[in-house]
């Protein structure tokens, strides 16, 4: 399976591009996956719920199913958090993973910069971003400069870093071409 990031800092837009990235990847008959890390303490679950509960009385793993879907939640506990990789490893074979956050794992990232969230670009000192999606000028960076509104010229740059604009599955209907100096 193949991993690539998104990174930036809050309120950059690096959800929005990721729901409009997926089913540009879909469509080209690509399977994706998607996980996101959080800083913040977060729960699927709601108390009163029968799962909720069984997590509340000490269970290590609660499986929710239904016939359109399945979760698995673990608790952690006195657990560290696991990191990248072994996540990576319990989840299904898919063509692309495409990962939101986990800035400082060593994965292949583009950074999405927007100046006016008035930030420094994160690219300036990261060797693992490969690129930045931006909605305006970015100077100083070495790395291609993609317009974050380009979905097409986006996926493109990520199936060609990945290595998978070459194995494009046999149904998929061609996109856009790759970014001017993104080669």
């Amino acid at each position: 399976m193949k991993v690539f990031g998104l990174v930036g800092w809050s309120g950059s837009g690096k959800t929005t591009l990721l729901v409009r990235l997926i089913p540009e990847l879909t469509r080209r008959g690509y399977s994706v996956s998607t996980m996101k890390h959080t800083h913040h303490n977060f729960d699927i679950d709601q108390k009163g719920k029968d799962s909720y509960e069984h997590r509340m009385s000490g269970a290590t793993e609660v499986m929710l199913t239904s016939g359109k879907r399945w979760a698995l939640q673990r608790e952690l506990r006195d657990e560290p958090e696991p990191d990248m990789d072994a996540l990576i490893a319990r989840m299904a074979p898919v063509d692309l993973i495409l990962i939101e956050g986990f800035k400082r794992h060593r994965h292949a990232k583009l950074e999405v910069f927007r100046p006016s969230v008035g930030k420094s670009l994160i690219a300036a000192d990261d060797d693992t971003i490969v690129a930045v999606a931006s909605d305006g000028p970015v100077d100083a960076v070495m790395v291609p400069v993609l317009d974050v509104d380009d979905v097409v010229v986006v996926a493109d740059f990520i199936l060609q870093f990945c290595n998978l604009a070459d194995a494009r599955p046999r149904d998929a209907k061609p996109g856009g071409g790759l970014a001017h100096g993104a080669a």
